[in-house]
C-alpha cells in the first residue's frame, strides 16, 4: 500500500477516484453480482426504502446482522458508510484487493493489518436499468452525501443517481441516434443511458471533478467501448457550432438568491432562473433537425407559470416544438428549506448560518416579485420541416409511468399525424382503446343512466375524461373493426341526434383521445 495514501478515517476525499483499463477486470469482477436486487436481498425494504430517505442507519444494523455475507460488506462499504476491518475489505474486494482500491481513491485505509480500520471515501452504488435487450447493472460512483459524512456537503459535491436525475432517465425518449450530449453530466448516469442508444455520447460540466468521477464510471461500467468525449465548459460552450440528435440534461437548475449557499452540482452561475432561460433558448441551434432536448428545471413564478415559457420559446434562435409539464410549485419559504437541507445546511449543524441562509433566501425572492417556484420537465424538438406545430404547457401532479419515455415517444407520433391529418382522415381511421384504459361509471343505485362518466389512462400521465354518453360509446366501440366514421353513424341513429351534430361533436373529441394515447390507430 502507499504510505500517502492512508488518510485519516474520518478525512472527506478531495481526490476523485481512478481507475487504470488493467484494473477493470478485477474491480467489475467483484461488483458483477452485487446489484440492486442483491442489496435488497441481504438489508430488506425497510432498510432499502429508508436508504431512499437519505437514512443509512437502518441499512448499516441489517448489513451487520448479515455477517461477512460479500454483498453485506460491499453495502456496509460503499452504501452504508460503514467502517470495516482491512480483512473485510479485502474479502469485499478479492479480486480487486484493498491496495488497488486506496491508490484508485475509492478507499482509506488506518493501515496494513488485517485488523485496521478501512471506509470507503465515495459512495459506488449499484444502478439497473432496463433496456429493449433486457436489463442492465451498473455501478455508479459519486461523492458521499452528509447522511455519511454527518457534514454539509462541499462546494465541488459531485452527486449520484438521485430523484431528478431517475426522473429524466425515465422521461427521455430512447430511439437509436447518431449523436448525444449529456449537458451537465455530473457522476455520468445520463450518459450511460444515452450510450444504449447512441453512437457518440459527448458529456459536459463545469465541474473537474464531476467530469473524473463520469471518466472513472464511463470506465467500470462499458470497458472495451467507445470512449464518452468528456468536456469542461459551462452550458452550451463546450459544443459550439455543433448539433446532435438528442440533448439530455439536469443541468443545475437550483434557483439560489444572493447570500445563499452556493454548489457547484446545483447552481450554474447565472441569476434566478437563468440557467433554463439558456437552455430554452438556445439549445435549439445544436439540435438536428428532428433533434429533441428533454431536460428539468426550475422557474420563477410571479403570475401565470406559462407566461415565462412563452417568452422563452418566441425568444429561442431556433423555431421548437415544445412540451412542458409542471410537476410542482414550491413557496419560496418551502424552497429554501428544502436546498437547504439538501446542503445539509441545518438548524442542528449551525444555528446562524441556517437562519442566515433562510432570510437570505426569503429577502431575495420576495424582492424578485416570486410568489412560487415550478418545477418540471420540458421538451423541446427541431422540426423536419416546416414551422412548429406542438405548443404545449400544461400542470400534471399525479403519478406518472415509468419509463414514461415510450408514452412520450408515440404522443409525438400521434400528435405529427393528428397535425397533418384532416376531419376526413380522422373519421376515417379506425382505432384501438389503449390497454391501459378503463372506464368508471358513478351514479345513484336506482338510476338507470350514470351520472358521470369517467375514461381513465392507467399509464402515461395517468389522464382522465369526463365522457357523455356518446363519447363513452365511441370508445367502447373502438377495437380496430370501424372506423370512428361508422362508429358516429351508429350513435347518430342509436341516440337519435343528426349526423352533423354527432360528427361535429366527436372529431375534436377523437382528436385528444388519439393525442393523450387513449386511442391507437388500428
Amino acid at each position: 500500500m502507499t504510505p500517502g495514501r492512508r488518510l485519516p478515517l474520518n478525512a472527506v476525499s478531495h481526490r476523485p477516484p481512478t481507475l487504470r483499463t488493467s484494473d477493470v477486470a478485477a474491480l467489475r469482477a467483484d461488483l458483477e453480482s452485487w446489484t440492486v436486487d442483491a442489496v435488497q436481498d441481504v438489508v430488506g425494504e425497510r432498510a432499502m426504502r429508508a436508504y431512499g430517505r437519505e437514512q443509512v442507519l437502518p441499512g448499516r444494523v441489517a448489513a451487520r446482522d448479515a455477517g461477512n455475507d460479500r454483498h453485506a460488506l460491499l453495502s456496509r462499504l460503499f452504501l452504508f458508510g460503514d467502517t470495516l476491518t482491512r480483512a473485510q475489505a479485502q474479502a469485499a474486494l478479492p479480486a480487486f484487493g484493498v491496495d488497488a482500491a486506496v491508490e484508485a481513491g475509492l478507499l482509506t485505509a488506518q493501515g496494513a493489518a488485517d485488523d485496521d480500520q478501512v471506509r470507503a471515501l465515495v459512495e459506488v452504488r449499484p444502478t439497473a436499468a432496463a433496456t429493449d435487450a433486457g436489463e442492465v447493472n451498473w455501478w455508479v460512483a459519486h461523492d458521499q452525501g452528509e447522511a455519511v459524512t454527518g457534514r454539509a456537503v462541499n462546494e465541488d459535491h459531485v452527486l449520484g443517481v438521485g430523484g431528478a436525475s431517475s426522473t429524466l432517465a425515465s422521461i427521455t425518449m430512447r430511439a437509436p441516434v447518431a449523436r448525444a450530449l449529456d449537458l451537465g453530466t455530473g457522476c455520468g448516469i445520463q450518459s450511460l443511458h444515452a450510450s444504449m442508444h447512441a453512437d457518440q455520447v459527448v458529456a459536459t460540466d463545469i465541474s473537474t471533478r464531476a467530469l473524473a468521477f463520469a471518466r472513472f464510471n464511463d470506465a467500470l461500467n462499458r470497458p472495451g467501448q467507445r470512449e464518452w468525449d468528456v468536456r469542461e465548459g459551462s452550458l452550451l460552450e463546450p459544443v459550439a457550432g455543433e448539433q446532435f440528435d438528442l440533448v439530455v440534461s439536469n443541468p443545475p437548475f437550483v434557483i439560489s438568491p444572493p447570500g445563499t449557499p452556493q454548489f457547484e452540482y446545483r447552481d450554474g452561475g447565472l441569476e434566478w432562473d437563468g440557467v433554463v432561460a439558456a437552455l430554452a433558448t438556445g439549445v435549439g441551434r445544436h439540435l438536428n433537425p428532428g433533434g429533441v432536448a428533454q431536460f428539468l428545471g426550475n422557474w420563477l413564478i410571479r403570475d401565470d407559470w406559462t407566461e415565462r415559457w412563452e417568452q422563452w420559446l418566441e425568444a429561442s434562435e431556433v423555431e421548437l416544438d415544445a412540451w412542458v409539464i409542471q410537476r410542482d410549485v414550491l413557496d419560496p419559504a418551502e424552497y429554501a428549506e428544502t436546498w437547504l437541507r439538501d446542503a445539509g445546511v441545518t438548524r442542528e449543524r449551525g444555528e446562524s448560518r441556517f437562519y442566515a441562509a433562510y432570510e437570505a433566501y426569503l429577502a431575495g425572492f420576495d424582492a424578485a416579485g416570486v410568489s412560487g417556484i415550478g418545477f418540471g420537465a420540458v421538451m423541446l424538438r427541431r422540426p423536419m420541416q416546416g414551422k412548429p406545430t406542438l405548443r404545449r404547457l400544461e400542470e400534471h401532479e399525479g403519478a406518472l409511468q415509468s419509463p414514461l419515455g415510450p408514452h412520450l415517444r408515440d404522443v409525438l407520433v400521434a400528435h405529427d399525424w393528428l397535425a397533418s391529418a384532416t376531419d376526413d382522415e380522422v373519421l376515417s381511421a379506425a382505432y384501438v382503446v389503449a390497454g391501459d384504459v378503463t372506464k368508471e361509471t358513478y351514479g345513484r343505485p336506482l338510476q338507470h343512466e350514470p351520472e358521470h362518466i369517467l375514461i381513465r389512462q392507467g399509464g402515461g400521465l395517468g389522464r382522465s375524461i369526463k365522457a357523455d354518453t356518446a363519447l363513452a360509446g365511441l370508445v367502447g366501440a373502438c377495437d380496430g373493426e370501424l372506423t370512428a366514421g361508422q362508429i358516429a353513424h351508429a350513435l347518430a341513429a342509436l341516440l337519435d341526434v343528426p349526423v352533423g351534430e354527432m360528427v361535429a361533436g366527436l372529431v375534436p373529441a377523437v382528436r385528444d383521445l388519439v393525442r393523450d394515447g387513449f386511442l391507437t390507430r388500428a
